[in-house]
């Protein structure tokens, strides 16, 4: 079943990059009682999640916290360590929440699941932003393709809010 608004996230752990190594963060601690901003990427460095996708979110980090957003998040079913230098090779660690969905938990719970496998990148997930109200979505926008990045950006994001 696929997400949509109107639902409650499932209980998921993701790896998120720390000072002292991973660590753990659930969707209660990252969800509950905030507003937040959820983008889902196929892949870090993959190039329209890295010179398109992310890049919308850190330019409009302001904007998007100064129309009530307490928390933006990116979520990849990449590895931690991945995660981990793609924030810092980018500079969006101090804006965006990077979160590891290394095997897919989280993206296969919520029905987002993308066989990229023709790529040779196996499972992935689907490109889609949501807004997350106390672990409840409000709003959901999803790509036709997973090389697009149009409904899912910032811009479309802050035009919901």
């Amino acid at each position: 079943m696929t997400i949509k608004v109107g639902d409650k996230l499932p209980d998921a752990t993701f790896k998120t990059p720390g000072e002292d190594g991973p660590k753990n963060l659930t969707v209660s601690e990252i969800f509950d009682g905030k507003t937040v901003v959820l983008f889902a990427v196929p892949g870090a460095f993959t190039p329209t999640c890295h010179m398109n996708h992310l890049p919308s979110f850190q330019k409009n980090a302001a904007a998007l916290k100064a129309n009530g957003v307490d928390q933006i998040a990116v979520v990849a079913v990449n590895d931690v360590f991945v995660m981990d230098a793609w924030a810092k090779q980018t500079g969006a660690g101090n804006d965006i929440v990077f979160l590891a969905d290394g095997s897919a938990d989280f993206t296969k719970a919520i029905g987002m699941e993308l066989d990229a496998s023709g790529f040779g990148m196996g499972v992935r997930s689907q490109r889609y932003a949501m807004i997350v109200k106390d672990g409840v979505v409000s709003a959901l926008n999803v790509e036709d393709s997973p090389g697009d990045a149009t409904v899912s950006t910032a811009e479309a994001v802050l035009e919901l809010l």
